[in-house]
């Protein structure tokens, strides 16, 4: 069996500058190694702020490079040069509005600011695409609330099957009749 594919996009003007380390980046990677028991790669980019970057970005791991799933990081607050929301719904067929909704929820535990954020989720064809926040650890809270999701709905488009450590992340698919 091939190895499944996953897109990361720390989305931010400073780490694509060199001003800081992409520690946000790095976080997704070390959660999603822990997470997942399946054999998988990373296709890895730090961006600027740039719509049409992350939009081109987005799309070639989708289309080209065969990815069943693409995490963002960063770039989904109300700053001016906040676009990553817009440039996934620019690429997606379909948007899966329960992730944003799921992740703020979360999110609300630890912050009030967490009603400023416009994460969101959606599919390009057989990728599933999820914004999440750019910090660490807003980032593992996120993706530990949404990712018991993320297996099954890259079944139901197609996508490669994904296992997991059940004793880090339990995962939800329905029971076969």
């Amino acid at each position: 069996m091939a190895k499944a594919r996953i897109g990361i996009i720390n989305v931010s003007d400073r780490a694509s500058k060199g001003i800081y380390e992409d520690i946000p980046g790095k976080a997704i990677v070390e959660t999603l190694s822990q997470y997942l028991t399946s054999e998988w790669e990373s296709e890895y980019v730090v961006l600027p702020d740039e719509q049409d970057q992350l939009e081109a970005k987005m799309i070639e791991m989708a289309d080209s490079k065969d990815c069943c799933l693409i995490v963002t990081c960063g770039g989904t607050g109300p700053a001016v040069r906040d676009v990553t929301p817009e440039a996934t719904e620019r690429v997606c067929n379909k948007m899966l509005p329960g992730f944003g909704e799921l992740m703020r929820q979360e999110s609300l535990k630890y912050v009030p600011t967490a009603i400023l954020s416009r994460q969101t989720a959606g599919i390009r064809n057989k990728t599933l695409v999820i914004n999440l926040p750019g910090k660490p650890k807003a980032i593992r809270e996120c993706l530990d609330a949404v990712f018991p999701a993320v297996p099954y709905c890259i079944d139901l488009i197609d996508g490669p099957y994904l296992e997991c450590n059940p004793e880090v992340i339990k995962v939800f698919r329905p029971k076969s009749n």
